[in-house]
């Protein structure tokens, strides 16, 4: 079959650059009256310690309480004097911290962006406030349903490697944080080697790549000889064995209305960026929209669920295939054998090319209209380069989707989406 995204020219031309500190660049021109600059440290969650879990996320708040050459709250007040946009996301294996500003706006804020994420301060005043602020973000995580029927199954699916814990960290661990520990958290994982700078928007790229590399210059901290990547950190983690029989957790939950049923299938990481093309196809036909598999059988034909869908989440060391419903409790065990059947049905029967001639569709669509924004192509080069150190995988990505066909779906199937070796946690009203 051939693409006709692929016989066209190429969506995206990023221009990369490693400076001699480390840090690389990347940019590109794009004819939109903005520039964007993502800032990705390969550094989250999955570096800290049980003893410091929610410090990446805390830190994330800490870097705009003011440097040595910006007091707190003078980054943002320069921002919005601007009409420019600020703001981050930690994750397990990631920070970034991007902003948005007009391109006549991008050499005066983008150095200033470089200095708050590279030398903040962390002061002891500033720290004691934003923990306030932390614990109340915890608080928010556990009042929300799907954020608890979340974290159960993700404790679930992982027993040992640190993706279990909370990105947030814990109520008992943020109370007992100290600034220096944070300081010194900061100064050991955030290093230009760490970091990929992405700027894309309505300037020259030999421009763009000056104003980092000058911006860097102007407020580069100390380099730590010999400091650790979380690409290091990474390997010595290992990815734990699949489900080999039914794993089953029950909760109960007072606030819910209906109950919940979350299905968990270890699944390959970034590691193995090869294995995750087929299952990425496969979440798409079971559960991305009213045409999928599952959608299609059990809320509109049989009305056995109130809301169901399946995705394929890609860590750096392993990820997950997952299923989750909403529905009455009455229907949990008809529901679960009819996912397993599903299943079983994928081993059996070759996916029809009318499936998949859709999901291709929609791969090489939502590529094309995730890339229309700045914002969007510098989460995407930021992603990739920071969790793989290459851009070719996020580039290539509608062409390795449309390179599958049903054979390679049905063994990713077999292999790793077994209907009697799985996860669940089922969770029900009071």
């Amino acid at each position: 079959m051939t693409s006709t995204l692929l016989a066209t020219p190429p969506l995206n031309a990023p221009t990369i650059e490693k400076l001699p500190s480390g840090l690389t660049i990347v940019v590109e021109q794009m004819p939109v009256e903005a520039v964007n600059l993502n800032l990705w440290i390969s550094v989250g969650s999955t570096v800290e310690s049980d003893k410091i879990n929610g410090m990446a996320h805390f830190l994330e708040h800490m870097v705009f309480k003011g440097t040595p050459r910006l007091k707190s709250g003078e980054f943002e007040r320069l921002i919005e004097e601007r009409g420019a946009v600020t703001n981050a996301a930690t994750s397990q294996d990631y920070t970034h911290y991007y902003i948005t500003t007009a391109p006549q706006d991008f050499a005066q804020l983008a150095p200033l962006q470089l200095d708050v994420v590279l030398n903040p301060s962390i002061p002891d005043h500033a720290f004691e406030r934003e923990r306030l602020v932390v614990l109340e973000e915890i608080r928010r995580s556990q009042d929300n349903p799907s954020r608890r029927m979340f974290r159960r199954a993700i404790e679930m699916a992982f027993e040992h490697l640190p993706y279990r814990r909370q990105v947030l960290g814990s109520t008992q661990v943020i109370e007992q944080l100290q600034p220096q520990q944070m300081r010194d958290f900061h100064a050991h994982w955030y290093q230009p080697s760490s970091m990929t700078a992405v700027a894309v928007g309505n300037l020259p790229v030999d421009n763009l790549i000056e104003i980092v590399a000058e911006g860097l210059t102007k407020v580069q901290p100390n380099i730590l000889d010999n400091s650790p990547s979380n690409s290091q950190h990474q390997k010595l983690l290992e990815p734990e064995p699949v489900f080999r029989e039914i794993v089953r957790q029950e909760y109960v939950d007072e606030a819910l209305q209906q109950a919940r049923l979350i299905m968990v299938w270890r699944v390959p990481g970034m590691r193995d960026l090869e294995q995750t093309y087929a299952l990425d196809i496969l979440a798409g036909i079971l559960g991305r929209g009213r045409t999928s598999r599952l959608v299609r059988n059990l809320r509109e034909e049989r009305q056995l669920v109130n809301s169901i869908g399946a995705s394929n989440i890609t860590q750096q060391v392993q990820g997950l295939f997952y299923i989750s419903a909403q529905l009455n409790v009455e229907n949990l065990a008809q529901v679960e054998e009819a996912i397993t059947q599903h299943i079983r049905q994928l081993h059996k029967e070759l996916v029809s090319e009318i499936e998949i001639a859709r999901m291709r569709t929609k791969v090489a669509n939502r590529f094309i209209f995730g890339n229309e924004r700045p914002s969007d192509r510098t989460s995407l080069y930021g992603y990739y380069h920071s969790q793989l150190g290459d851009l070719t995988p996020a580039l290539n990505y509608p062409a390795r989707i449309q390179s599958l066909d049903a054979i390679d779906l049905q063994r990713a199937a077999v292999e790793y989406l077994s209907p009697d070796g799985y996860g669940i946690v089922i969770i029900k009203p009071a």
